[in-house]
């Protein structure tokens, strides 16, 4: 089969149309697979997506738009290590509901601090609206989803 100079041309831009497609669509799976991760907050990404504190220190003002949950949890804790799947199977189930958030306690010592955060794990339960609730220790599911369903969701 004899190519001509227009017939390659033509058969590389259709490659690379087909490859450029298939990059968008990959960027858009990964960013999906991304939404239904627990993602790992430093202070920087607290203040923007969570709560700044610094700008607003006498009053609570929620950044995101869905409510979630912040895991403070350390790496050679136990208890932390246990919830820890159990939490990522909540970020999957729950997904586009709400926000599941971490923060490794030895990394952000200040936002320990500004919660007073002396046992871990401690959940930090945030509706979008309203004020913000304090658990410690390593919950069951059961007791995640009843927390998820009826401090987050009000029991939608």
């Amino acid at each position: 089969m004899k190519w001509t100079k227009t017939g390659l041309t033509a058969l590389c831009m259709a490659l690379g149309l087909n490859a450029c497609a298939q990059n968008t669509n990959d960027k858009e799976q990964k960013q999906e697979r991304k939404n239904m991760e627990i993602v790992h907050l430093n202070k920087q990404e607290f203040l923007k997506k969570v709560f700044n504190y610094e700008a607003n220190p006498n009053e609570w003002k929620y950044e995101g738009e869905l409510p979630c949950v912040v895991d403070f949890y350390a790496t050679w804790c136990g208890p932390c290590k246990a919830l820890a799947p159990v939490m990522e199977e909540l970020a999957k189930e729950y997904d586009g509901k709400i926000r599941v958030y971490k923060i490794d306690v030895d990394q952000e010592e200040e936002l320990a601090a500004v919660f007073g955060i002396r046992s871990i794990p401690t959940l930090l339960w945030i509706p979008a609206k309203g004020q913000p609730t304090l658990t410690q220790g390593a919950m069951p599911k059961p007791e995640l989803r009843k927390m998820i369903d009826g401090v987050l969701l009000g029991g939608q």
